[in-house]
């Protein structure tokens, strides 16, 4: 049973390989879904695992380096065929960002873990940054965008994205459509449900709003939680000040 898990990491490993050779061969649309094949692998590996009881630190390293090929260093290569090989080295860098970033993040997640479930992710997790640049090239990129949109989207995914998966910022994991889950985090499940069936009802496109608005759910937690600590250090200041000036007033009298 414990081979079962691994096969679908294999097989990550697999469609991220064949993506490679098609953006090679300048076949960008087969390269992209390929990523998407690869995404779905990845996530029911971790499901047979769960369901199986056969999770352990082996399958953890091998996703880890099925990812590495798949979500880093594909998407990368994808982003320099498409667009960065114009700009020489520095096109070279830009577009290796992502396979850089995504190593990063891959050997902090695999130094902190502590389980093999967990309720948030720290940073965006490695496969949102790949799907993303898939879903880019696959409806967007000189398509519903103009070349002017295209350019600044792909700067934006090739500089901002892998900040932001070596943040701390916190993003929710993929429920697990038990009832526990369901009762814990309803709001949860809604969206990915209603996300899935978005997605569904306009035949992929929805995929790439899908990534954004889950990239923008870490960023707006944090900013809440800084404002919330802002308002609340200044009403215990205030709370402390006017404590103060009773004191005084006491000690006066």
């Amino acid at each position: 049973m414990g081979f079962i898990p691994s096969l679908f990491t294999v097989l990550n490993l697999f469609c991220g390989f064949m993506s490679i050779i098609n953006a090679d061969t300048l076949n960008f649309e087969q390269a992209a879904l390929f990523i998407l094949y690869a995404g779905l692998f990845d996530m029911f590996d971790g499901v047979v695992a769960r369901f199986t009881g056969t999770s352990s630190k082996f399958g953890v390293e091998l996703d880890s380096l099925a990812d590495l090929v798949s979500f880093g260093v594909a998407p990368s290569f994808i982003l320099y065929k498409v667009y960065f090989f114009s700009l020489d080295g520095l096109g070279i860098a830009l577009s290796a960002l992502i396979m850089i970033f995504g190593a990063l993040r891959l050997a902090r997640f695999n130094a902190q873990l502590v389980g093999f479930d967990k309720n948030y992710f720290s940073g965006v997790p490695v496969p949102i940054p790949a799907v993303t640049v898939s879903s880019f090239i696959l409806y967007y990129y000189n398509l519903n965008f103009n070349s002017h949109v295209s350019e600044i989207f792909i700067y934006c995914i090739a500089i901002v994205l892998p900040l932001l998966m070596v943040s701390k910022f916190k993003y929710d994991t993929t429920p697990k459509f038990n009832k526990r889950e369901v009762k814990e985090h309803p709001v949860k499940t809604i969206i990915v449900i209603l996300s899935v069936i978005l997605i569904i009802a306009t035949k992929g496109e929805g995929l790439f709003a899908f990534c954004l608005f889950y990239i923008s759910t870490g960023i707006f937690r944090s900013t809440k939680n800084q404002v919330r600590k802002f308002f609340f250090s200044k009403k215990v200041s205030s709370d402390e000040s006017d404590a103060d000036e009773n004191l005084k007033l006491k000690e006066s009298n």
